[in-house]
């Protein structure tokens, strides 16, 4: 039977971390998020994200602007001094516009780590931001709870001081390639030594020491290596994972909004992570803080 982990007890502990480093500082903390869109999901990422904000002593501002007054807005919170992080619930246009906004907030305090310069950095596996290696880059929410949470599932095997390639040898496979979630996660897990089979629509590729390639390999024979199995399909489309599909004692996590997996699937992993929600408010969190360190300090 599956150990399962419960995002909320692990999203606890470094909610704790956030709020005695916030509660050093000198300045109020502020996070402003942007709403612009009617939508379900979003409004309750910004409810939870406000209640995380409440809970380590950052202060916490919700503006809903109209999408065309978007930019405008985001400028503005840009250029003021007293907002330290920023983030914004999308899907706004939900076409490439929102590429767009992504890249007019200023990096230095796009806490969701969406700004072409995060992106680039993340891609070219750049983990600092200054020559002294002494500021770490930032890392997108929902990929960087994923890791976060694989640690914690002991599918990470991290020297003390956090060097290595705590997933050498390891074979992922990833229901997911969106540009905000399934790819740089790929690439992230890549960049710690793992073999990433990747799918979506267009089909599979490998991810593998910095390269992308395309790779002709079934569902089938990507998920019979698999030591970690990750799904984030939003579609009851999506054919389930089923039990006998995956390797025994295989860490299996979703992070989509609907059920991947057979509810019978934790009668052969190992591990089984149904959520990762909690994680996702923790690592906004952690990521303010950082930004904060690293550029308004």
């Amino acid at each position: 039977m599956a150990r399962v982990i419960d995002p909320g007890d692990i999203a606890k502990d470094f909610r704790k971390q956030v709020a005695q480093q916030v509660a050093k500082l000198t300045v109020p903390l502020k996070l402003v998020g942007f709403l612009s869109a009617d939508n379900a999901p979003s409004q309750t990422y910004a409810n939870y994200t406000k209640a995380g904000c409440d809970d380590v002593g950052i202060q916490y501002e919700l503006r809903q602007v109209n999408k065309l007054a978007l930019a405008a807005a985001i400028d503005e919170a840009n250029a003021d001094p007293a907002v330290h992080g920023i983030m914004v619930y999308y899907p706004i246009f939900a076409t490439d516009q929102d590429a767009y906004i992504k890249d007019l907030v200023d990096h230095r305090k796009d806490i969701e780590g969406l700004n072409s310069y995060w992106v680039r950095m993340l891609y070219h596996n750049q983990r600092y931001v200054d020559a002294a290696k002494s500021k770490q880059a930032l890392l997108p929410c929902t990929p960087l709870a994923v890791i976060k949470l694989l640690e914690a599932a002991g599918a990470l095997r991290r020297s003390k001081a956090g060097h290595g390639v705590p997933l050498q040898g390891q074979t992922v496979v990833i229901f997911n390639r969106s540009e905000v979630v399934g790819r740089p996660l790929a690439s992230m897990l890549a960049n710690d030594g793992a073999n990433v089979y990747s799918f979506d629509i267009d089909g599979p590729q490998l991810f593998r020491s910095g390269q992308v390639s395309e790779f002709k390999i079934t569902r089938a024979e990507a998920l019979s290596q698999a030591d970690i199995v990750i799904t984030g399909v939003p579609s009851r489309e999506f054919p389930l994972v089923h039990c006998a599909e995956i390797r025994p004692g295989a860490v299996c996590l979703n992070f989509s909004t609907l059920r991947n997996f057979v509810p019978e699937i934790g009668d052969v992993a190992g591990v089984f992570i149904p959520r990762v929600g909690p994680m996702t408010v923790a690592m906004a969190l952690r990521n303010t803080l950082r930004l904060f360190e690293n550029y308004h300090a």
